[in-house]
C-alpha cells in the first residue's frame, strides 16, 4: 500500500472512532443540531425583525443563521481534543503504527459530517418556516460549500487552541471568545444601522463575508460597500487565510506533544 493509502486508512479509522461516540452519546449530536434551530426561531419570531432590513426578514436571516451555525459546536471538538490529551489517548495512538496526523484528520472529518448535517436540518427548518431559495441549485451548492469552508477553517482554529489550552477548564474560557466573534456579524442586522466603528468591524468579520455571499447567491441585494460587493472573494479568502495560519500551527503543536 502507498503512503497516501495508509494515511487515508488511518484517518478513516479515527473518523469511525469519532462517529462511534455519536452512537454512544446521540444526545450530544441532537443538542448540537437543535441549538441553531432554537436560535433561528428565537431571533426570527421572538425578538422581531432586524433594524434597517426591508422586505422579508426571514430571507435575510436564514443565510446569516446558516453562517452562524458554522461557529456553533466548536466547544465540543475542543473539549474532545483536550479530553484525549488528558486521558493519555493521544500517547497510546502515538505508540501504534499509524500516521500521527490521522488523529486530527479523523476528528475534523467527524466534525465536518456533523456540520453538514446541521446545515441540512437548518435548511429544512427554514423551508418549513416559509423560506425559499431563489438562487438555483448551483447557487445553493456554492453557498453550501462556502459555509463548510468557513467551518473547516474555524475547526482548525479550535483544534489549535484546544491543544494550547491543554485542559478542559481553560477550553471553557476560550469558548467565551467565540460568542463575540459570532454575534458581531451581519447574521441579524445590517452594518449601516450600527455605529461607524462597530459597523466596520462587523462588515469585515469572516462570518459576515460568508453570510453576505450566501445572500448574494440566494438572489438578495446586499451591496453598498467594498466588503459587501466582494463578499464571495472574502468568503473564500478569509477561510483560506485562517487555514494557512492555524492548520500548520495545529500540526506543529500536535507533533510537539510527543517531545
Amino acid at each position: 500500500m502507498t503512503t497516501a493509502t495508509l494515511f487515508l486508512s488511518d484517518a478513516w479509522t479515527m473518523t469511525r472512532r469519532e462517529l462511534a461516540h455519536w452512537a454512544r452519546m446521540p444526545w450530544k449530536v441532537v443538542i448540537a443540531i437543535a441549538f441553531p434551530v432554537m436560535m433561528l426561531l428565537m431571533f426570527g419570531y421572538l425578538l422581531g425583525g432586524g433594524r434597517g432590513i426591508e422586505g422579508d426578514y426571514l430571507s435575510y436571516l436564514m443565510p446569516g443563521m446558516l453562517a452562524l451555525t458554522m461557529a456553533f459546536g466548536l466547544e465540543s471538538t475542543m473539549t474532545a481534543v483536550t479530553r484525549d490529551l488528558n486521558k493519555g489517548v493521544i500517547d497510546r495512538f502515538r505508540s501504534l503504527p499509524m500516521a500521527d496526523s490521522a488523529v486530527l484528520v479523523g476528528r475534523s472529518a467527524a466534525d465536518m459530517l456533523e456540520s453538514a448535517a446541521a446545515l441540512l436540518v437548518m435548511t429544512g427548518v427554514g423551508f418549513a418556516l416559509g423560506w425559499r431559495w431563489d438562487g438555483g441549485a448551483a447557487g445553493f451548492a456554492a453557498a453550501f460549500g462556502l459555509l463548510l469552508l468557513l467551518r473547516f477553517s474555524m475547526l482548525w482554529i479550535g483544534i489549535h487552541l484546544a491543544m494550547v489550552a491543554g485542559r478542559t477548564e481553560l477550553v471553557q474560557a476560550v469558548q467565551i471568545l467565540i460568542w463575540p466573534v459570532a454575534f458581531l456579524s451581519t447574521a441579524f442586522a445590517i452594518p449601516a444601522e450600527m455605529p461607524g466603528w462597530l459597523g466596520a468591524a462587523v462588515e469585515w468579520n469572516p462570518l459576515s463575508a460568508t453570510a453576505t455571499a450566501a445572500r448574494d447567491l440566494a438572489g438578495l441585494d446586499t451591496g453598498g460597500s467594498w466588503a459587501a460587493d466582494h463578499a464571495a472573494l472574502l468568503a473564500v479568502g478569509w477561510p483560506l487565510a485562517l487555514l494557512a495560519v492555524f492548520f500548520p500551527l495545529a500540526v506543529k503543536r500536535f507533533r510537539g506533544l510527543g517531545g
